[in-house]
C-alpha cells in the first residue's frame, strides 16, 4: 500500500470575494476543495511551462535537419559581431 506524502509546505495567496468564490464553485463542481483544486491546476500549468523549455518533439525529417544545422561548420558573422560589440539602446 503506498505511503501518504506529509504535506509541510504552504502557499498562501490573496484574492477577490468573487475570485474565492468562482473558485470554489469550480472546486465543488470537480469534487474538490479548493486547495485541492488549486494546487492540481498549479502542478499542471507548472509541467506545461516546464515543459516548454526542457522538450520538444520533431518529426524524423525535422529531427535529422536539427542535427544536421547543428554540425554545420561555425561561420563568420561580421553584421552580428559588429552589433554585439556596440552599445545597446539600455546600456
Amino acid at each position: 500500500m503506498p505511503t501518504a506524502k506529509v504535506k509541510t509546505e504552504r502557499i498562501d495567496i490573496r484574492t477577490t470575494r468573487a475570485a474565492k468564490a468562482r473558485l470554489r464553485r469550480a472546486a465543488a463542481m470537480n469534487g474538490k476543495n479548493v486547495s485541492e483544486f488549486l494546487l492540481d491546476a498549479g502542478m499542471t500549468a507548472a509541467d506545461e511551462a516546464l515543459a516548454d523549455r526542457r522538450i520538444f518533439v520533431l518529426d524524423e525529417t525535422r529531427w535529422r535537419a536539427f542535427q544536421k544545422a547543428l554540425d554545420r561548420p561555425v561561420r563568420a558573422k561580421p553584421r552580428l559581431a559588429k552589433l554585439l560589440s556596440e552599445p545597446g539602446v539600455l546600456d
